[in-house]
């Protein structure tokens, strides 16, 4: 039986799990110094607070004292903590990973490099185990759509594995696939990487719309279907420009989880706010409050300034660059400024 760790017990991590153990896998789920009341409540069978499904039965837990413990003798690690916790918690996995056949990661977002330099995960990843002098494993990239407390419940779910090496990614595939649990292997490691991490950014646009429905009695359905196509042209262009296959955000990685983000994802959810005239900085406080973390907020200058690294300014991606200023609170009228963003430009 292969055994699968994953490190970080939040939304994401925990329903994780489930298909792997559907799988036939051993499953083992390390919680961070931060995830005492989330292993306290599957310990207890109860549902996990942030997606009110109970954990899978079956996987066994870890604190965050026991990290040795929960790599050792893994076949494959997954790390799920956010990217603000991904390099802390990469430090400590380091010396506990050899031997393993893959390292995936469903931490999603931007790394900033010692040099200023805007970077993507598994790039942070590589430059950490690099700097260490640790070898590191082939990594995973797991994209999307998979809605936590969907993927927990044992829900159908289409995913992407992408790897460098995509046989790698098909054997993957292969073995923790199941009937609900569906999985596509990809070659493009950074295509589905940054659509995962701009499809947050993105989400908030989508929720502004729908906050302006909510708020005035008057729906934007227009307004929110015109920045999903604006989101998506947007992402392809960028992926293309730092290496990627151009066409991925528009399969799973890109339009299935924007799509599903869009819907009623913690990002969407925080635009909603944004669109019902909350402040940037409010609404962030109050979903911090409720423990839902809004990826997107951080994530929106580093993509801004990760675009222009690429070459890729304001007139290519006017709409991720409405998204930033509008948290950055200089925008009075986000509806204005989201339509500006989605129209096209007259012939």
């Amino acid at each position: 039986m292969p055994t699968f760790t994953v490190l970080g017990a939040g939304a994401m991590g925990t329903a994780l799990c489930k298909p792997f153990i559907d799988a036939g896998w051993e499953v083992r789920l390390w919680g961070t110094w931060l995830d005492d009341h989330l292993i306290d409540a599957i310990e207890a069978g109860q549902p996990h607070p942030r997606i009110k499904v109970a954990a899978a039965p079956g996987i066994r837990t870890f604190r965050s004292g026991q990290l040795a413990e929960a790599l050792e003798g893994a076949d494959v690690v997954d790390i799920a903590v956010t990217s603000e916790g991904l390099p802390r918690v990469t430090e400590m996995a380091l010396d506990h990973i050899a031997g393993l056949r893959a390292l995936c990661l469903t931490a999603k977002g931007f790394w900033t490099d010692p040099e200023g330099r805007i970077r993507l995960l598994p790039d942070a990843i590589r430059a950490i185990a690099d700097q260490k002098g640790v070898s590191l494993p082939p990594l995973v990239a797991v994209g999307g759509p998979v809605k936590a407390n969907e993927c927990a419940a044992g829900e159908v779910t289409a995913t992407t594995y992408a790897s460098r090496d995509l046989a790698l990614a098909e054997t993957l595939a292969r073995e923790a696939a199941t009937d609900t649990y569906g999985i596509r292997p990809s070659d493009d490691e950074t295509g589905v990487e940054l659509c995962a991490a701009l499809k947050n950014v993105y989400a908030i646009s989508l929720g502004i719309a729908d906050g302006l429905g909510e708020a005035t009695g008057v729906p934007r359905h227009n307004l929110k279907a015109a920045a999903f196509a604006q989101a998506i042209r947007e992402m392809s262009l960028l992926v293309a420009a730092v290496g990627g296959h151009s066409e991925t955000p528009y399969g799973l990685a890109g339009v299935g989880d924007l799509e599903v983000t869009g819907l009623s994802g913690r990002n969407k959810l925080y635009g909603v706010r944004l669109g019902k005239g909350e402040t940037p900085d409010g609404a962030l406080a109050e979903m911090n409050r409720l423990e839902q973390t809004v990826e997107g907020y951080p994530a929106a200058p580093l993509a801004v300034a990760f675009a222009h690294q690429a070459g890729a300014d304001e007139g290519t991606l006017p709409l991720l660059h409405a998204v930033a200023r509008i948290l950055q609170g200089g925008v009075d009228d986000v509806y204005a400024a989201v339509a500006a963003a989605v129209k096209p430009a007259r012939p």
